[in-house]
């Protein structure tokens, strides 16, 4: 099997019960990092290849076509914790201590956060990675596709920067293996911040401040001779592993709270499992653990498609991989409109319509949509300890600083 095509892998079925190995959780690395001080560049592995399912299981429709005047009903299943196929969000301090099983490190981190919000990581000193990725709003910029330097105007998508650290790749056509290699990609890239390291770090180096910063997040090493850009990208990727968003309400459900969603979100969940949504749709990130051919019941594209259309293709040259893109999360997917590596659906309505139709082969009637949007709306979760629906408009964010179950 070659390597383009594990990577292309589905990860359970509707159908399958709990020993379904999961997806969304980054694999643990060869050897936890050290404590502190933490080593200058700590190693990265690139998350667990897990098998392909040559063909994926039918979705199947969970009602019988109606009769003439007849309404349709919903029901659904108690949680059971111990068989669901996405899991809740842990805190950040769980999550880098069980999950990553490596310290967090404050001084790394908030050398991460001034990076990602530096404008100087562009040629002209406009954009951050925060210009796309604005915490504000559900890490996005709400268009149909990114604004470069210049404003020139992207071919894709930005997809979501909050719980990016769960997904198997990054980018839409999975070309980066982790956090710190997308990093490096938007200060190099003609079309969006029109950089280079040596250009960035030349400007970084005259403030004293951020050298500062520097020697106490990496108090091992010696910056007499410049700034090196893999501490930039490792403290990015560092402060990026803690944009995951635990608590929303369908997490508080999955712990046992039944007040937590309504029931026309619990009915959404079912059909969610029921159609067949959560195939690709599932772990912790309710997605990001696979790459997957967008079409894959219907055409989605009406003529050849070309350009970032083919997806994976455009990094292996497989056939197979044509119009192969990895699966979104669907955390605070609410908020983070317009869909698709395209942009091209505006609400969660039109998207979930679009999606059953291409990827499951489904018609799905109103009410269906309504109780899955329902579902989708109970994904939203909390930023430091705030939910991410009310920090909008916010100037400062809160402190950096993680929650826990302790602190809330």
């Amino acid at each position: 099997m070659s390597k383009s095509h594990v990577m292309s892998f589905v990860v359970g079925a509707a159908s399958v019960g709990a020993g379904l190995l999961l997806m969304g959780v980054p694999a643990p690395k060869p050897s936890p990092v050290e404590p502190s001080p933490r080593p200058a560049i700590p190693e990265r592995s690139t998350p667990s290849e897990a098998p392909a399912l040559d063909s994926p299981a039918p979705a199947r429709s969970p009602d019988l076509p109606l009769e003439s005047g007849e309404e349709e009903s919903f029901s659904y299943d108690p949680i059971d914790l111990e068989s669901e196929l996405i899991e809740p969000v842990p805190d950040v301090e769980t999550f880098f201590e069980d999950f990553l099983e490596e310290d967090y490190h404050e001084d790394l981190v908030t050398l991460g956060e001034r990076l990602f919000h530096d404008p100087r990581l562009s040629s002209d000193n406009t954009l951050s990675c925060a210009s796309c990725h604005d915490l504000r709003y559900g890490g996005i910029d709400r268009a149909v596709t990114a604004t470069g330097v210049n404003g020139q105007i992207g071919p894709i998508n930005t997809p979501t920067v909050f719980n990016a650290a769960f997904n198997v790749l990054q980018f839409w056509d999975g070309r980066a293996a982790n956090l710190e290699e997308q990093a490096d990609g938007p200060p190099n890239a003609p079309g969006e911040m029109a950089s280079n390291w040596d250009e960035i770090t030349a400007k970084l180096a005259k403030d004293a401040d951020l050298v500062s910063q520097l020697v106490k997040a990496f108090p091992k090493e010696d910056f007499s001779n410049g700034i090196d850009p893999e501490h930039l990208l490792t403290a990015i990727g560092e402060f990026e592993r803690t944009l995951i968003t635990p608590n929303s309400p369908f997490d508080r459900y999955l712990k046992g709270d039944d007040r937590a969603v309504s029931r026309e979100a619990k009915e959404g969940y079912q059909l969610f499992k029921d159609v067949g949504c959560i195939e690709c749709h599932n772990g912790t990130a309710v997605g990001g653990g696979s790459l997957q051919v967008l079409g894959r019941r219907r055409s989605y594209f009406k003529e050849h498609a070309a350009g970032v259309n083919l997806g994976r293709f455009n990094v292996t040259g497989e056939d197979e991989d044509r119009y192969r893109f990895k699966v979104p999360s669907l955390r605070n997917i609410a908020l983070t409109a317009p869909y698709l590596h395209d942009g091209t659906q505006q609400s969660l309505q039109d998207v979930v319509r679009v999606m059953g139709a291409v990827q499951l082969d489904v018609d799905l009637s109103d009410a269906q949509v309504e109780r899955l949007v329902a579902f989708l709306e109970s994904l939203t979760g909390e930023y430091r300890g705030m939910s991410l629906d009310s920090i909008q408009n916010i100037e400062n964010l809160p402190s950096h600083e993680p929650q826990t179950e302790d602190s809330e």
